[in-house]
């Protein structure tokens, strides 16, 4: 997919932000001009869309990657960051934006909310789905968006991650020192630890699982193979692991943000600081 470099923008704080926003929505709509051109409507759409909102990064090649702010990050006093899982791209973004949104709405004006694609995520039906490799690339660049949340919004800020399937994985690998107060497993495969006390952060770390999500079938193991390691071994919900399990529902997969569901519920009190209002 043609599109443009990624405009080189002010390192984001609260003095430059609004000129980090209109930087990446330039250069989304320079990207939706391109998409036009060379005749996907569908992706040029999207980058349209995009060109509207509080981008943080945007970068049209490829599948593409985002960083959308929703609400005001330099007032906000909680900020939410969302990382995806397999088969989020622009084309598919919407879905992940809606899972966003749900969790804004509930959470209030004082809150903000990341919505962080900043990783090709592997597909489901691929090989890489089932390694670390994609996670240990997107580990720095998750690092480095927590450390611009921080510039922007403040070293007070209440900073959640809320990771959802492989991001649970890019989260777990991105952990170690990491200046985020709690990081949510949702729907995870395991996130290459055998427990909580593993990932070498001081974060609370929570876990959830829906009753209907197909994740709960994946084998929990962990192997080193041709040089990469296949599975993510310990269940994050199992006590073996040590996370704080909470209440998410008869859902699936896909359903951990669902407007009304038990598990927007408690990541809501999570992202707030209520944890003692969190349903195990």
């Amino acid at each position: 997919m043609p599109a443009p470099v990624p405009v080189v923008a002010a390192a984001p704080s609260a003095g430059t932000l609004d000129a980090v926003y209109d930087a990446h929505r330039a250069g989304a709509a320079e990207a939706a001009r391109m998409a036009d051109a060379y005749g996907d409507r569908r992706r040029a759409a999207a980058d349209r869309a995009l060109a509207r909102r509080q981008l943080l990064y945007f970068d049209g090649r490829g599948p593409g990657r985002v960083t959308e702010v929703l609400g005001d990050l330099a007032g906000a006093d909680r900020v939410a960051v969302l990382v995806p899982g397999s088969d989020t791209s622009i084309d598919t973004y919407g879905r992940f934006r809606a899972a966003a949104q749900a969790l804004h709405q509930r959470l209030g004006g004082r809150a903000a909310v990341v919505a962080w694609l900043g990783y090709e995520t592997p597909g489901t039906l691929s090989t890489a789905v089932a390694t670390t490799d994609r996670a240990e690339e997107a580990a720095p660049a998750l690092r480095t968006l927590v450390h611009d949340v921080r510039a922007v919004a403040g070293p007070r800020t209440r900073v959640s991650l809320l990771c959802h399937s492989y991001g649970s994985v890019v989260c777990a690998r991105a952990a170690a020192g990491l200046d985020v107060d709690d990081i949510a497993l949702l729907g995870s495969p395991g996130t290459g630890a055998d427990t909580a006390a593993g990932l070498r952060t001081r974060a609370r770390i929570w876990a959830a699982r829906a009753a209907g999500d197909w994740v709960q079938h994946v084998p929990h193991v962990s192997l080193g193979l041709f040089g990469t390691t296949v599975g993510f071994g310990t269940d994050p919900v199992s006590p073996a692991f040590g996370a704080r399990v909470f209440a998410a529902g008869d859902g699936g997969h896909s359903d951990y943000f669902a407007p009304g569901s038990p598990s927007l519920t408690n990541l809501t009190r999570i992202v707030l600081g209520e944890t003692q209002a969190v349903t195990p």
